[in-house]
């Protein structure tokens, strides 16, 4: 739905905003978007609006000029407290901050009535967005439907460069480190004691039909940090410690400390750190498991109710998935709890494809 033809300076935008608030996978799958606004406008300010916890997840990202932060805690904590003039006044504050940057267009990246509120908020002048079930089309110019060819990584932020007419070529997630972030994640790696190479493993995510069974996980584990020439670190946070000892535990006197609980020990730049500067990762469909795709690291997915691709473009990436019958449920599962999608993920086959990425560092015995 179009609404208003764009202007001459809309086209040739001087300062873009893009919001795309949560989450982190979310984030890191529409960082395409802006390299291919900076390759089309590389004079124009490119300023992408975060929610405060993901705020380092950009800062380093070479087309992202300035990362803007969503004050969403304080806006929750005034209407919690009913104090609803002071949040009135946060709100215009807020608009007034965003209008100063004089957006030419806005990008809504996130496809929700809050992200629309957000960019009609800004004040940019041309608004253009991904459809929404939640019908904030009002609050747009222009809307965008999602690529129906899923499969490939980051084709619904494609659909909307494909719209704005932008340069498309190598569009792949990526990500680079600010500097603080490397010096935050070296400093953690000294104080464990840990030197390159080193293989990071992301098996935790929110909902638990995108889980691979722990006793898998520290299978694999086990077979790698006895064949590996580096250690495993676990990847997760607070909430995923207890499951993160299991692991530990289950792969056997923890393989005489080459697998290292770090689940709820990191912050974003650190872990961020951390996959970037690993020989190989293993994840789930987790937000740190497509960091180690941006980051360009060797890297296996495994996917089951959700898969949000399964071509990446990139020769180091390999995707495993099972297309059942009732893959990809998403948010409704129906095998009441079996996850049989995931389990059927052998440890067999995803050891076999680390060694064919990660050859030198995951080994090549039986």
């Amino acid at each position: 739905m179009v609404k208003d033809r764009p202007s001459q300076s809309q086209m040739h935008p001087d300062s873009i905003l893009i919001v795309r608030l949560s989450a982190m996978g979310d984030i890191v799958m529409a960082t395409p978007l802006a390299s291919a606004l900076k390759r089309t406008y590389p004079m124009a300010k490119i300023c992408w609006l975060v929610q405060p916890e993901w705020r380092d997840l950009l800062a380093g990202h070479p087309a992202v000029d300035e990362v803007l932060v969503w004050p969403r805690n304080e806006w929750t904590a005034l209407w919690r407290e009913k104090k609803l003039w002071s949040l009135m006044r946060a709100i215009r504050s807020f608009g007034s901050y965003l209008k100063g940057f004089a957006f030419d267009l806005g990008i809504d990246a996130q496809g929700l009535l809050k992200s629309a509120m957000l960019l009609k908020l800004s004040g940019a002048r041309y608004r253009i967005g991904l459809k929404s079930k939640e019908r904030s089309h009002w609050l747009l110019d222009q809307t965008v439907a999602a690529n129906p060819d899923n499969s490939r990584i980051s084709s619904e932020y494609l659909s909307l460069a494909n719209a704005l007419g932008l340069v498309t070529a190598s569009f792949e997630p990526t990500l680079e480190l600010a500097g603080e972030q490397r010096a935050a994640s070296k400093r953690l790696l000294d104080s464990l004691g840990v030197s390159r190479p080193y293989i990071t493993f992301c098996p935790f995510t929110t909902r638990p039909q995108k889980h691979w069974p722990e006793t898998y996980w520290a299978e694999l584990g086990s077979a790698l940090c006895r064949q590996s020439v580096g250690p495993v670190l676990l990847l997760g946070g607070k909430a995923d410690d207890a499951a993160a000892r299991r692991i530990v535990k289950l792969a056997g006197a923890n393989r005489n400390g080459r697998l290292l609980n770090l689940a709820g020990r990191t912050t974003i730049a650190e872990a961020a750190g951390l996959v970037a500067g690993s020989e190989l990762v293993v994840a789930i469909d987790t937000g740190l498991g497509h960091m180690g795709i941006a980051f360009d690291r060797p890297t296996v997915m495994l996917f089951g109710s959700t898969r949000p691709y399964t071509v990446t473009t990139q020769d180091n990436v390999a995707v495993l998935y099972h297309d059942m019958h009732c893959a990809p449920c998403r948010r409704h599962p129906t095998c009441n709890g079996a996850y049989t999608c995931m389990k059927n993920l052998v440890v067999g086959d995803v050891l076999r494809q680390c060694r064919e990425l990660a050859p030198d560092l995951a080994g090549s015995r039986p």
